[in-house]
């Protein structure tokens, strides 16, 4: 039987908020996505973990029983990881991220961070979608650049605010336009990000602009993902227009939408991280100030 730690980092914030509402949102995730992972927990586990009453949930015997070791499993992991690093014979930063950066905002970073703390190495990774915080909730991660919102527990600092453009087939019948309105584009498919998202999901499908659900052509959980749909005709995306010149595409143009608020790029950091490193990077990031 293999239990992910994403499993049961969802049980035990299900088993702290029993309410299934408040977990979603504490863990960033959507609450059907939630409610799904917890079900396929419990038939891999073969018992069940809550029982469901009005207005929320309460732990089963056997959830009782979990639980503790639940929370140790996840406490045993967290500090694995911080003793993995601090083993390492020079230190490793590792800088999470869902897209190219670019920007002119990276290398910078990078060249100011190593001159600041020499014998550090830096680490990218590319985290898919499905974990909006960049790898910063499971530790994999020491900061990261993300697009807001920001998942909880996280402080951010916004380092670039741009238009939303829409990513179309060079074949759609709006693609000769110059700029587009959001409502010529609110009847189109559109390529999603997964569930598990949440509220990032719903920014780059532009709910706050709708008055009814969006039709979703795909789900993806990374830029090349979204780009082959697109070109596959499944549907269009909202780009932030600073990534338009990051992605070209053959086949794939990028308009204007009018209507929309901006895209903003932060990076990020876990609220409670004061480790020298990751203030370094933070005070190395380009016209990003120094922390206070």
């Amino acid at each position: 039987m293999d239990v992910h730690l994403r499993e049961l980092r969802y049980f035990v914030a299900v088993a702290e908020e029993l309410n299934v509402t408040r977990a979603a949102r504490r863990l960033f995730v959507s609450q059907p996505a939630l409610s799904k992972q917890l079900g396929a927990l419990e038939r891999q586990l073969g018992f069940p973990l809550f029982t469901r009453v009005h207005g929320g949930m309460v732990l089963t015997e056997q959830g009782r029983a979990l639980l503790p070791a639940a929370r140790e499993l996840l406490e045993r992991w967290g500090a694995g990881i911080e003793a993995a690093r601090a083993a390492a014979p020079s230190g490793t930063l590792v800088v999470g991220m869902q897209t190219a950066v670019g920007r002119g905002i990276q290398q910078d970073a990078l060249r100011r961070f190593r001159a600041a703390m020499p014998g550090w190495e830096i680490s990218l990774r590319l985290v898919g979608w499905t974990d909006p915080s960049g790898g910063l909730a499971d530790g994999t991660s020491d900061v990261a650049f993300v697009w807001l919102p920001a998942a909880p527990g996280l402080r951010a600092r916004v380092l670039s605010v741009e238009r939303r453009l829409v990513a179309l087939p060079e074949s759609h019948p709006l693609a000769g336009r110059r700029e587009l309105s959001f409502g010529e584009l609110r009847d189109e498919p559109f390529i999603a990000l997964p569930a598990e998202a949440g509220p990032l999901r719903d920014f780059w499908l532009a709910r706050e602009a709708r008055d009814d659900d969006p039709v979703v052509g795909a789900t993806t959980s990374t830029a090349d993902e979204t780009f082959e749909a697109i070109t596959s005709g499944l549907g269009v995306a909202l780009i932030a227009e600073g990534n338009a010149s990051l992605y070209t595409r053959p086949g794939v143009v990028y308009r204007p939408v009018r209507g929309l608020a901006p895209a903003e790029l932060a990076i990020a950091w876990r609220r409670d991280d004061r480790r020298p490193q990751v203030r370094a990077f933070l005070d190395a990031l380009p016209a990003a100030g120094a922390l206070p």
